[in-house]
């Protein structure tokens, strides 16, 4: 049986009593450790792959001894330059003797239990607050589109809709008087307009007659009567 761990940051293929020399851990000589990011397991010829690792494997070793490694020796040299340098690196190791692997998480997992389907009643309470909840999206129905009103463009809409006046029958109830104080506190830009005709228009819009409210509207010039 061996595995693949991942041990400081490198990968091992181990197997039991194997002598490993990893990067220097902090632990010290005698102590055991545990690495449970095993990548893969395999028990006489059955292969487990993790992804990445392995639920609950796990590689179990014992501490001998801390070291550093031959000398390594860099020579650094440029040319042209007179530059030439000479350094030497011992790494510092660890060696770890592998006492046992653990395939524990290598089991296939069981499978959850199927919930129980609900109950009746439930089933009866959820729809009776889904037929609550179908009056409130109704009533969530955006405004009428007032630029369909001729003499009344998107600021003008906006500042009607703004002033609390979003459908047409709104419009319709509307004295002319009232919308104009509205369009002239809203920005000087829309005093020049006049509201006259548009409650009647508002009107016949808000009564779906829009072979009535075309007639009309050929009838004004820029929305004010000839």
């Amino acid at each position: 049986m061996y595995a693949i761990v991942e041990i400081a940051g490198q990968q091992f293929k181990v197997s039991k009593d194997q002598k490993v020399y990893v990067h220097r851990l902090g632990e010290e000589e005698g102590n055991k450790i545990s690495f449970d990011k095993v990548l893969l397991l395999d028990d006489n010829g059955t292969v487990t792959l993790g992804a990445p690792a392995i639920d609950g494997a796990s590689v179990e070793a014992k501490v001998l001894k801390h070291l550093k490694g031959d000398k390594v020796i860099v020579f650094k040299k440029k040319r042209r330059k007179g530059f030439k340098k000479k350094n030497g690196h011992r790494q510092s190791l660890t060696q770890i003797i592998i006492e046992s692997i653990v395939a524990s998480g290598s089991a296939p997992k069981k499978a959850a239990p199927k919930k129980e389907a609900a109950p009746k009643a439930e089933k009866a309470a959820d729809a009776q607050v889904a037929e609550k909840a179908a009056p409130k999206a109704k009533a969530s129905k955006k405004g009428d589109d007032l630029k369909k009103i001729e003499g009344i463009g998107p600021k003008a809409a906006e500042a009607l809709v703004a002033a609390g006046i979003d459908t047409f029958a709104k419009l319709a109830k509307a004295s002319a008087e009232s919308v104009k104080e509205i369009l002239d506190a809203s920005t000087s830009k829309l005093s020049h307009l006049d509201p006259t005709t548009w409650g009647q228009q508002a009107q016949l819009a808000a009564d779906e007659k829009w072979d009535e409210l075309q007639k009309l509207q050929d009838e004004l010039n820029g929305g004010k009567a000839v």
